[in-house]
C-alpha cells in the first residue's frame, strides 16, 4: 500500500475541493468517500429502499459497483450518476445511509481496497479515525459556519442561504452524534481552519505538512514519482 493522506471535516469545509487539488499536485488518487455514500443513497432511492431498512441498505452497499473517474465523475453500476447524486434530496438521504454501521463497514472495505495499490488522498468524516487510523498524514479541515454556508451556496445557487444553514446544522448534529463512526478529530490529526483562505493557500498548508511527515522536507510535488507509485485514472476497489 502507498501513502494515505486523510482529510476529515464537517460539511461545507471544502474537503472535496482541497483533497482533489492536493491529489492532483501529488499525483495521488483522489477518493471522494462522500460520493460513494451518495451513490448508495441514489440506488436506495431508485429501489425505494427506506432509510430504516438496514439489511437491504447493507446489501446495496456491498453490491454497488462504484467507480470514481477523472474530473470528479462518478459511475454506479456502469451508469454515470455524477449529477444525480448531487441533489439536496440524495445528500440528505446519504447522511442517513451513512449512519448505519453495516453500510459503513461495507464502504470501509471498498475504500481500503482502493488504497491497496496506490497512494491516495481520501476525504470524509472518519478517514483518520476509522478507515485509515495509521495514515501518515491526517488533516481535520474546518471553517466557521458562515463560511461553510457561503461555500455551499456557491455550489447550490438555487437554495436559500437560510435553508443551507439549517441543512448544514442538521448534518453536523447527525454526523457528530451518530453511534457509528461519528465525526471526530483524530488525536494525531492537524487542525486546519480554512476560514478566509483560498483553496491554493489551504493546499499549500497541507502540502507543507506532507513534506514534513513524508518527504523529509523535500518538495513532494517534484519527488512524487520516487516517493510512491504514480497512479492516475479510475479509482475502483480491487476485487479479491
Amino acid at each position: 500500500m502507498g501513502y494515505v493522506i486523510a482529510i476529515d471535516g464537517p460539511a461545507g469545509a471544502g474537503k472535496s475541493t482541497i483533497a482533489r487539488g492536493v491529489a492532483e499536485r501529488l499525483r495521488y488518487v483522489y477518493i471522494d468517500t462522500g460520493a460513494m455514500y451518495r451513490a448508495v443513497a441514489l440506488w436506495a432511492s431508485r429501489t425505494q429502499t427506506g432509510s430504516s431498512d438496514a439489511h437491504k441498505l447493507e446489501q446495496l452497499a456491498i453490491s454497488a459497483d462504484i467507480e470514481l473517474l477523472p474530473l470528479g465523475r462518478v459511475r454506479l453500476n456502469g451508469e454515470d450518476v455524477t449529477d444525480a447524486i448531487r441533489t439536496p434530496e440524495i445528500s440528505a438521504l446519504a447522511s442517513q445511509v451513512a449512519s448505519i454501521g453495516t453500510v459503513r463497514a461495507a464502504m470501509v472495505l471498498k475504500q481500503r481496497r482502493i488504497a491497496e495499490n496506490a497512494s491516495v488522498v481520501m476525504e470524509g468524516r472518519d478517514i483518520g479515525t476509522v478507515v485509515f487510523p495509521d495514515a501518515r498524514v491526517k488533516i481535520f479541515l474546518d471553517a466557521d459556519p458562515a463560511e461553510r454556508v457561503r461555500r455551499r451556496a456557491v455550489e447550490l445557487p438555487d437554495e436559500h442561504p437560510d435553508t443551507l444553514a439549517s441543512q448544514i446544522a442538521e448534518r453536523d448534529r447527525r454526523d457528530r452524534n451518530r453511534a457509528e463512526s461519528p465525526l471526530l478529530q483524530a488525536q494525531d490529526a492537524t487542525y486546519l481552519d480554512s476560514t478566509g483562505m483560498t483553496p491554493q493557500q489551504v493546499e499549500d498548508a497541507i502540502l507543507k505538512i506532507v513534506r514534513e511527515r513524508i518527504s523529509n522536507g523535500r518538495s513532494h510535488e517534484k519527488d512524487a514519482d520516487t516517493a510512491t507509485e504514480r497512479t492516475a485514472g479510475t479509482a475502483t476497489e480491487r476485487k479479491s
